[in-house]
């Protein structure tokens, strides 16, 4: 994984504009780890208090606005806190976005003290998510939210 925080490094200190950091950071996610099987990032939208889905890699999705409170991504909205689903079908608040999806972690990015957004994995896999894959994404936010204006 350490690789992997170098690599990640390199992308969010390019010239390249944000929204193509963003990307990049999604794709190699995508490619260095095989059960990350949806990555993307979800942003406040505005005032709303909803999340807009931003840069992704992985099936299209129909949740392009997320409220707060809702699925994983809207309690994490609003709970500031990383959230893992080792099985989605055992979580009640759970908003389905592949029939393939079995898992799920969702980690917030704050700026300034700010919940301004988070990163959403998902995965195909039952219970893959360890504390590495925590500390990984954690470091992501950390340096996404430094990117953000």
């Amino acid at each position: 994984m350490q690789e992997l925080h170098k690599r990640i490094d390199v992308i969010v200190d390019s010239t390249i504009s944000t929204e193509e950091k963003l990307q990049k950071v999604c794709q190699l996610l995508s490619d260095e780890i095989d059960y990350y099987n949806w990555v993307g990032f979800y942003f406040k939208n505005g005032d709303k208090n909803e999340l807009k889905l931003g840069p992704y890699v992985g099936a299209a999705t129909d949740h392009t606005i997320i409220p707060y409170g809702k699925g994983i991504c809207g309690q994490v909205a609003e709970s500031n806190e990383t959230f893992v689903v080792p099985d989605v079908y055992a979580q009640d608040n759970y908003l389905a976005c592949s029939i393939e999806t079995k898992a799920e972690i969702v980690v917030p990015i704050f700026k300034d003290g700010q919940n301004i957004g988070q990163i959403d994995i998902d995965s195909h896999t039952i219970n893959p998510f360890t504390a590495d894959d925590t500390k990984l994404l954690d470091y992501i936010c950390k340096r996404v939210g430094e990117i953000i204006d």
